[in-house]
């Protein structure tokens, strides 16, 4: 019994960890990542034409912030289910929407009428944050569950 609290308390406790991780990443993302379009989506951005960027530097920032929430949320579903198959799976269902996502960005920087620019910040979200996340827990939950 102790055993099975002892471990309980470590997967608690490396998922705190795991999701301050991500916190941290959002905390800071405007020292860490270089992204013009952090301030750009905080004001009117409906107005407003698109801020100047260093296509590469965004490239790279997207992708390292993309990449960093991968790795952790991994973590986290690595810690709650302790299944090798479900790791794999994220991880390409990951890498997929990654390519997607980041393809769908640049065409719609470049080319994209800036009167709906919102479809720009709604793909720009799920590369910035752990959307993914969110979704994975309860399927992979349910899943269990089935099983």
């Amino acid at each position: 019994m102790l055993q099975k609290i002892l471990k309980n308390k470590l997967k608690i406790t490396l998922i705190l960890v795991l999701v301050s991780l991500l916190a941290i990443i959002r905390a800071y993302e405007e020292k860490f990542f270089y992204d013009p379009f952090l301030t750009y989506f905080k004001g009117d951005y409906l107005s407003l034409p698109f801020p100047e960027f260093n296509d590469f530097k965004l490239f790279l920032g997207l992708t390292l912030r993309y990449f960093f929430n991968t790795v952790f949320s991994l973590g986290i579903i690595h810690v709650l289910f302790l299944d090798l198959k479900f790791i794999k799976f994220t991880a390409l269902l990951y890498f997929i929407f990654y390519l997607v996502l980041i393809s769908i960005f640049f065409l719609a920087v470049h080319f994209l009428d800036k009167e709906n620019n919102f479809v720009l910040f709604y793909i720009r979200r799920f590369l910035i944050q752990p959307l993914f996340l969110l979704l994975f827990i309860p399927a992979f939950f349910y899943q269990k569950r089935i099983k």
